[in-house]
């Protein structure tokens, strides 16, 4: 997705060769236009799976999951990080680690709002070591929910995420798969 890469390259700010920061347009100030274009490619890539629920996690997902949603016309659930007091019988629960920020977090979805008859897309800001996109696997697995794929906004391809959930049998479909980010310059496959 062109629009996506320009947007890296002339917002995005490499701070090592692991870290890309896209708080500018992604996870902290969102560009709504770009999350509408974002939401069009997820949903053009996925039309035909037979999508009954969007699934991400808080915080960075919930954009381009509900620009997705609307584009699909299905609802967009997302993984809670932090307990809620409203939130508190019959969940779904796993644990995921962010290297980002360093911490272990047990993620939560109600069971009200998930079951066997879904047909789940997964959808996320970064796919590096996949922890969170294994941590929503756990969580519809264990709704019994079917699993569509996953989209990926932004992919780092060095890392081990993408191949360790294709080995396990799961699509993923990313909009800007980087290769490296070396010298402060990101790079892109394709």
């Amino acid at each position: 997705m062109e629009q996506l890469k320009q947007k890296i390259r002339s917002e995005g700010v490499v701070l090592s060769d692991r870290v890309l920061k896209v708080d500018a347009f992604l996870n902290h100030q969102i560009d709504p236009l770009l999350m509408k274009q974002i939401g069009e490619e997820f949903a053009c890539r996925f039309r035909d799976e037979g999508i009954t629920k969007i699934v991400t996690i808080e915080a960075s997902g919930i954009a381009p999951a509900i620009m997705a949603g609307l584009e699909l016309g299905v609802p967009v659930i997302f993984a809670r990080k932090h307990q809620s007091l409203t939130m508190t019988d019959h969940l779904l629960t796993a644990s995921v680690y962010s290297f980002t920020k360093q911490v272990e977090s047990t993620i939560a979805i109600s069971t009200n709002h998930l079951s066997a008859d879904d047909r789940v897309l997964i959808i996320d800001d970064f796919l590096a070591n996949g922890k969170a996109a294994k941590g929503l696997i756990a969580i519809i697995q264990q709704a019994g929910a079917s699993i569509a794929g996953l989209g990926i906004v932004i992919e780092k391809s060095f890392q081990v995420g993408r191949q360790e959930l294709e080995e396990a049998g799961f699509r993923v479909e990313s909009l800007a798969r980087v290769q490296s980010l070396r010298d402060g310059q990101v790079q892109f496959i394709d």
